[in-house]
């Protein structure tokens, strides 16, 4: 019997290879499927290693306090890769452990197959021919990726956005009761990891009071997710300004940006998915200034927005560490959530951007292309 072996580090990893072995399992029901994952990947039945939960970090500095762990849970697959010998594996995005594995799995002669293209364009180009040597083949999810890898000997593959048809989807579904109270909808989403919610969550309270204060009929929520509620609710509780119109929910993301007039959302997959759901939106980010001065050092383009990147320019406003100034963020968000030009513009820009990023999802296509390098 065959085997793959998949590794997903983080949420949005989990989701996408959940699609893929969904859809791989109709054509390869065979498969053992083993590896790092969470709930999707569960569901999908595959035996986890270990949960994303546990795998669940950010920044320079925290990643260099768990250390040990990620060594030890290295050493740990690469002990079952060589007792169980996989046909092949499937990495999806999660760069700092993943191309570590990749070059261990490649000496091993284990074919290595990747998905969502780790962002060597932003961080360090330098590092393109090695991944041409570690990797056989990669699956890449926004157009310009492709080009890329165009001189080193590394078959890229545009597979599609698999948020494109997912959201669009999501867009035309009955909107549910949420806790809004107020005829103008604001959403705050402060991301998803600790560091993440402690250094931008605050600012974005203190920004939401001042709002507040001049707009009486103003509601905010606060999808968060489920195992980080107690925290924001902690924050929320000892925060010296905030809202009074408020609200904090456990998950429900989507449906919460679907609904929204704007938002403020914290740099990552959810910008994306805020521009698909026609929320006009403020990407924010803060974090340690140790962290914001090694990622200074290291960013190789303008923006930070996937959005912003597709597009060649900067389509959604981007508030980042200094600039994330209360005052400044309730001047950037309010012409956003009125009927303003400068509103129309952007849900125009988010339009053409969803053109750009393919039709269809691509779990079919990965699949497809799983099954090919398998057989």
């Amino acid at each position: 019997m065959k085997s793959l072996l998949v590794i997903a580090g983080e949420d949005s990893g989990d989701m996408h290879a959940g699609d893929v072995i969904r859809a791989l399992k109709a054509k390869r029901p065979d498969l053992t499927l083993w590896g790092i994952g969470g709930d999707r990947l569960r569901a999908e039945g595959m035996e986890l290693l270990h949960d994303t939960r546990e795998m669940d970090v950010m920044g320079f500095v925290e990643v260099f306090k768990r250390y040990p762990f990620f060594k030890r849970t290295l050493k740990e697959v690469l002990s079952e890769a060589d007792r169980r010998k996989p046909n092949a594996a499937l990495l999806v995005d999660y760069p700092g452990f993943n191309l570590r594995l990749a070059r261990e799995l490649k000496k091993r002669g284990i074919k290595v197959l990747y998905y969502v293209c780790p962002q060597v364009w932003a961080w360090n180009r330098g590092r393109i021919p090695k991944m041409a040597e570690i990797i056989d083949r990669l699956m890449v999810i926004f157009p310009f990726e492709v080009d890329v890898f165009k001189d080193v000997d590394l078959k890229a593959d545009f597979v599609g956005h698999p948020m494109v048809d997912e959201l669009r989807d999501f867009r035309t579904k009955n909107p549910e009761t949420l806790p809004w109270n107020g005829s103008k909808k604001i959403a705050l989403l402060p991301g998803s990891r600790t560091q993440e919610i402690i250094h931008i969550l605050p600012r974005l309270l203190e920004a939401a009071q001042l709002m507040e204060n001049s707009r009486p009929d103003i509601s905010f929520l606060i999808p968060v997710p489920d195992r980080r509620t107690a925290m924001v609710e902690a924050i929320l509780q000892k925060a010296h300004k905030a809202p009074r119109n408020v609200s904090i929910l456990a998950g429900r993301a989507r449906e919460v940006l679907k609904q929204a007039d704007a938002a403020f959302v914290a740099s990552g997959t959810a910008t994306l998915e805020a521009a698909l759901l026609c929320c006009p939106t403020v990407l924010v980010y803060r974090g340690s200034f140790l962290n914001y001065l090694f990622a200074k050092a290291l960013i190789r383009i303008p923006w930070l927005g996937i959005a912003n990147i597709v597009s060649g320019r900067e389509i959604m406003p981007e508030r980042i560490q200094q600039h994330m100034r209360p005052i400044e963020l309730a001047a950037t968000i309010d012409p956003l959530m009125n009927e303003t030009q400068v509103r129309k513009t952007m849900l125009e820009n988010f339009q053409a951007l969803e053109k750009r990023l393919g039709n269809g999802s691509p779990a079919g296509r990965v699949a497809s292309i799983i099954t090919e390098e398998i057989d």
